[in-house]
């Protein structure tokens, strides 16, 4: 449990892919010996499906993992992935003056629709603290290449 945070927000199947590598147990056979379907086992093992825990409490025993290993890992991926999805929908608001955009209603801004129009006014209008956010939310690149046609 205690290298469980070097593997947090890793997908479980990658983990116990390399789990299995190490102990050179083949996938097939390890999938029939805990009675579950080998697609399913391979589905896991490259991400492309998530672990639900009846399964993971069967591979941890069969494994001899500690108990609730796989099961936290897979927890720890879904909040990555959540995360990751937050990131993508709006800059951080608390960051923004809602002076800046007096005339509209910041919860109804479609931050990827309107970028150029938000990029053009924090970087007309907007602090150091504001640009700094703009600049992580739609990254460097995005801001520079409004900025740059909007100039011409």
């Amino acid at each position: 449990m205690e290298d469980l945070l070097k593997y947090k927000g890793i997908h479980p199947g990658i983990v116990l892919k390399r789990e299995l590598k190490k102990r050179s147990i083949k996938q097939r056979p390890f999938a029939m010996s805990i009675q579950e379907h080998p697609q399913t086992l391979n589905a896991i093992s490259n991400g492309k499906r998530n672990l639900n825990i009846p399964l993971a409490l069967k591979i941890e025993k069969k494994l001899d993992l500690e108990e609730g290993t796989l099961a936290l890992l897979q927890t720890y991926y879904e909040i990555n992935r959540e995360k990751s999805k937050m990131h993508l929908r709006s800059p951080n608001i608390s960051l923004l003056r809602k002076s800046l955009f007096w005339d509209t209603n910041m919860d109804q801004i479609d931050w990827q629709k309107q970028s150029k129009a938000v990029i053009q006014r924090v970087f007309e209008r907007g602090n150091d603290t504001e640009k700094k956010e703009i600049i992580r939310f739609y990254g460097r690149q995005k801001v520079d290449e409004v900025l740059r046609t909007k100039t011409i």
